[in-house]
């Protein structure tokens, strides 16, 4: 197996949660498999998540965000992990990825033009969320993974894109958890 270099994105607004906890899984298994791992958690980034013209301007990337766009770009696999928040991620996530991808959008979209920006990269997206799983994907019909799947990664060129859930996350317990975490760990050792 070639190795991968496996960028990890952690959309949370807050630090220390379980979704910074599987993403330090899932690189520690990539790691273990001798893959090359970059860790971001957005919370520890000082960045402004509003793309205040939006793509009528390029506005400059902070010194926290131009390496993680990099990294981005030079990646073979990229994984988002964040919480359903109102049926959606969370405002910081949908900021970064506006914020992130705009440099390489604005003249191009005011073009008529949208550059395949990931392609050939594959990607992971990890969501957790206080209902069960089974209702988000059916019920809910997984507005969320759509949105970022469809709509942003394989819009941008990115696949395979896959998703793994984490539901009911205030019910499962410290066992559960520890089945999460070994989970996102064999994730990580087999890469997305």
């Amino acid at each position: 197996m070639a190795m991968e270099h496996i960028v990890i994105v952690v959309g949370h607004p807050r630090q220390n949660t379980l979704c910074e906890a599987l993403a330090q899984a899932y690189a520690r298994g990539a790691r273990s498999a001798g893959h090359e791992v970059q860790l971001f958690v957005l919370s520890r980034l000082s960045f402004d998540p509003i793309l205040h013209s939006g793509f009528e301007t390029i506005q400059p990337l902070e010194p926290d965000l131009a390496p993680v766009r990099e990294a981005l770009l030079q990646a073979t696999c990229i994984v988002f992990l964040f919480p359903l928040w109102l049926g959606d991620m969370p405002a910081l996530m949908k900021g970064f990825l506006e914020r992130i991808l705009q440099p390489d959008l604005v003249v191009p979209a005011q073009m008529g033009q949208f550059p395949k920006l990931l392609k050939g990269k594959r990607a992971r997206v990890i969501v957790t969320m206080g209902m069960p799983g089974l209702v988000f994907r059916f019920w809910f019909r997984a507005h969320a993974l759509k949105l970022l799947r469809r709509n942003i990664l394989e819009f941008l060129g990115a696949g395979p894109v896959r998703a793994t859930v984490f539901g009911n996350v205030m019910g499962i317990g410290e066992q559960g958890r520890e089945r999460w975490l070994k989970k996102a760990e064999a994730l990580g050792q087999n890469t997305a």
